[in-house]
């Protein structure tokens, strides 16, 4: 059984795999340990993020310039118009509930007092 395993050439390999994973492993824990590594990895994350700043900035000059609204823009026109919305559906309930209070009155047989207040100027 150890003659089968040893000249098994799957074993060999996930061997030879797993070695070379563990060195592999050994020397990018020793890299990343040394302040060098953290320097340049700093260093290439600060070369990023102002690199799409620089392409955030043109695109919006670039938007203006073709009199078209930049994404900042469009989110605050979504944000306003979903405000807009909110407030026109708590003026249809209001409006919906105030018309069902007055067809529910007029069905149950509330009377109402007489308007018998005139407006000023006008005669009596």
């Amino acid at each position: 059984m150890a003659d089968k395993k040893s000249s098994d050439p799957f074993a060999l390999w996930q061997q030879m795999i797993g070695e070379m994973e563990k060195g592999i492993n050994a020397f990018a824990n020793q890299t990343m340990a040394s302040p060098e590594f953290s320097r340049v990895l700093n260093r290439a994350g600060g070369l990023t993020a102002g690199a799409q700043k620089q392409f955030a900035d043109f695109m919006e000059k670039y938007l203006q310039a073709m009199n078209l609204p930049s994404r900042a823009q469009m989110v605050g026109i979504a944000e306003r118009l979903q405000s807009i919305e909110g407030q026109l559906s708590e003026i249809k309930a209001t409006l919906h509930k105030m018309n069902s209070g007055a067809q529910q009155g007029a069905q149950v047989g509330i009377l109402r007092p007489p308007r018998t207040r005139r407006p000023p100027g006008e005669p009596t």
